[in-house]
């Protein structure tokens, strides 16, 4: 838990909004402790159980049957997709598991020991970073791909892909390293140092309000524009497009027909929007409320309700993001549907094989030791009999 001295008020908005979210959605002691009585607080607690049961198990199935390359999309897509799907998971380790299930329901366990938590806090700004910015190096991935097909030739590959996810994720940790030396310990209990707080520097020195502006900056404002602009694009080029070979068509042949050109892109242009527009309204609640404290300046005293309220909604939709790709593939891609009914009826083939075999062991172990009209049954080695001989008529366990 990240954690603030009540003297340190003097702070903007945009530092309040920072704080906010990544300090675990509001947890410093004088802006929670007089809102735990709120309903979205009671809301929040079962909210993070539900993502943390469903965010596991999804992300792991998607990335399970992403790698194995049968969903008819390209190794770049895919490259992306199993990316961004490792990203969201570990995004729901690291917040939901080791911060806010911490917060509500361990607050003192070793997850709140200094070191702990600081190192868990710049993992969880490094996955979020991850997961948003991924998300942008794929819309541009298939901006290039639909709008600049001369590019697209040498842009859109599996080493490129795998090239840019790692300098993204290497410039991503390189970022957030700093913010591990912005803790200090609350207090020292038998000489272990206990929970988070920001050093009093870090809201007057200008190299952590620097570090602060840019961080920023670069999550979430750039990805929410980029990704509006992309899409935009995307949906100019695709409508000019349309409008040209139609025209063609009638010119051509006189009449419309299928075009599998148009028909074979289709499948990545709706992956590619429902991942965009998923994104873009999950964190449109968390953006506007940047935007507020941002524009109006407004400090941690005069926070009212409505608005703590609407932060903590925004960050939990943000939390519902890294849930939501499982279910947009399985909607959106045929091929990762009948992926996924294999791997489901897969697994319970596996469990009735498993059943059936104990059922059948267990049976026979039974024949095997019941005396059945005073004999034991077939197949009991000679020498088990003589031993048992002295005590027939009872039952052999």
């Amino acid at each position: 838990m990240v954690r603030i001295e009540p003297g340190s008020l003097a702070m903007s908005g945009r530092q309040l909004f920072q704080l906010h979210y990544y300090s675990g959605g509001g947890t410093e002691e004088y802006l929670v402790a007089p809102r735990m009585h709120l309903p979205v607080s009671y809301v929040a607690r079962v909210w993070y159980i539900v993502i943390a049961v469903i965010g596991v198990p999804v992300n792991l199935v998607a990335i399970v049957i992403l790698s194995r390359g049968k969903c008819g999309l390209s190794t770049c897509t895919t490259l992306y997709l199993v990316a961004m799907a490792t990203a969201d998971l570990l995004n729901i380790i690291t917040q939901v598991l080791l911060r806010r299930m911490a917060f509500y329901y361990f607050p003192w366990s070793f997850l709140s020991i200094t070191p702990v938590c600081s190192t868990t806090y710049v993992l969880f700004r490094a996955a979020t970073d991850c997961s948003v910015w991924f998300t942008v190096t794929f819309t541009f991935d298939r901006f290039v791909a639909i709008c600049c097909r001369k590019l697209s030739t040498r842009f859109c590959t599996k080493n490129t892909a795998a090239t840019v996810l790692s300098i993204t994720a290497s410039l991503i940790c390189v970022k957030n390293v700093p913010f591990y030396f912005s803790m200090k310990s609350r207090e020292m209990v038998d000489g272990v140092p206990w929970f988070c707080l920001r050093k009093p520097s870090y809201f007057t020195d200008p190299g952590w309000v620097g570090l602060d502006w840019f961080a920023t900056v670069v999550t979430p404002f750039i990805p929410f524009v980029i990704i509006l602009l992309l899409n935009a694009l995307i949906v100019r080029h695709i409508l000019v497009a349309s409008q040209v070979r139609k025209a063609l068509k009638r010119h051509s042949k006189g009449g419309d027909c299928s075009d599998p050109e148009m028909e074979s892109r289709r499948r990545s242009i709706v992956l590619l929007f429902a991942i965009s527009g998923s994104f873009i309204f999950l964190w449109l609640t968390n953006v506007v409320h940047f935007l507020y404290y941002f524009c109006s300046g407004a400090v941690p005293s005069v926070q009212n309700d409505y608005l703590y309220t609407l932060g903590v909604v925004g960050v939990m939709l943000l939390n519902l993001n890294c849930c939501t790709s499982t279910f947009i593939y399985a909607v959106t891609q045929s091929k990762f549907r009948e992926q996924l009914k294999n791997a489901v009826f897969g697994v319970c083939g596996v469990v009735a094989i498993t059943e059936s075999w104990l059922k059948e062991d267990l049976n026979s172990q039974t024949c095997a030791c019941n005396p059945k009209d005073g004999q034991l049954a077939e197949g009991v080695e000679e020498s088990f009999v003589q031993k048992r001989k002295p005590i027939q008529g009872t039952t052999i366990i």
